[in-house]
């Protein structure tokens, strides 16, 4: 049985370019929310056996003490994860003294789980490393297809199958970073380096799965010229499909395990490589394929 995928590429287009125009809408709208990595500041991460106090009087602490612009999530059933600007040790000491005299009575421990601190030109140099990691990544991976298809030429150039993955692998970003907008605005998810991690990975591994396709249509392009070119990427489409759903449910399965019962310091970096890798799967088969025979119809139209 072969699936037709191409005949319904203008659905798929058009689901494509309304998911990226409402994560732009997202993206520009509520921006991403940056953590402490971006930031600089400090975060302090304490718990509380029996019963957590309420977030605003906790706040008022850091208010008296003259960090007026202290954020507090709550996390779990007992923690509190406090961001505020930079403390130095005397400081922190002093006011993990204070709420423990205040909160930590009648058995109610207050423990402190991490203490972090970044600087100011820290975290800028490491914002900027992070752009130009993306860059350099991005940047190398349409140098690799242009080398890779540098030998097709016909019905469609080599240099269009390296802008097509390029394509759809902004679609996966996108879509990302769109998410993480949205996640960032309701419930106060922060980016830091782990995300940049996580967004470089899925990088690499949508134009890994596009590869796949695209490198069978190739194979197809050499002994099958009769055929139309919508029909050969169809057919690679088909031979590749398998191959394409069993390598992303080997990869979704453990991620979908490390966000369900990793610890924190997990939980968001395995929800953008569950994301991104999930994505790169669809835009491999519903996005750069279609583009592909898109590129080549008009091309055909313009002679």
């Amino acid at each position: 049985m072969t699936i037709p995928f191409i005949k319904y590429s203008k659905i798929w287009l058009t689901i494509g370019a309304i998911t990226v125009l409402l994560c732009l809408v997202a993206l520009i709208g509520w921006r991403l929310k940056p953590g402490i990595d971006f930031t600089g500041g400090s975060l302090l991460d304490v718990s509380f056996a029996t019963n957590r106090p309420d977030s605003a009087l906790v706040e008022k602490i850091f208010s008296q003490a003259g960090f007026k612009d202290t954020m507090i999530q709550k996390s779990g059933d007992n923690e509190m994860i406090i961001r505020t600007n930079f403390l130095s040790e005397e400081q922190h000491q002093a006011i993990l003294k204070k709420i423990r005299s205040q909160f930590g009575t009648n058995g109610n421990v207050v423990s402190e789980k991490s203490f972090e601190t970044i600087g100011a030109s820290v975290s800028r140099q490491l914002r900027q490393r992070a752009i130009w990691a993306i860059i350099a990544v991005s940047l190398g991976i349409i140098l690799y297809m242009a080398y890779a298809f540098r030998k097709v030429s016909r019905p469609v150039a080599s240099w269009k199958f390296g802008t097509v993955a390029v394509l759809a692998m902004i679609h996966d970003v996108i879509l990302v970073l769109g998410v993480f907008a949205a996640l960032g605005h309701f419930t106060g998810v922060e980016v830091d380096i782990a995300f940049v991690v996580a967004l470089l990975t899925v990088l690499g591994y949508s134009v890994n799965d596009t590869i796949v396709v695209f490198d069978r249509v190739r194979e197809n392009l050499q002994t099958r010229r009769a055929d139309d070119f919508s029909t050969m990427v169809n057919n690679g489409l088909n031979e590749t499909l398998m191959r394409s759903i069993n390598t992303t449910l080997t990869v979704l399965i453990p991620l979908g395990a490390l966000y369900f019962i990793g610890g924190p310091t997990v939980h968001y970096f395995a929800l953008a490589l569950f994301i991104g890798m999930a994505s790169g799967a669809y835009s491999s088969i519903f996005i750069a394929s279609p583009l592909l025979v898109l590129a080549e119809r008009y091309k055909r139209r313009a002679v």
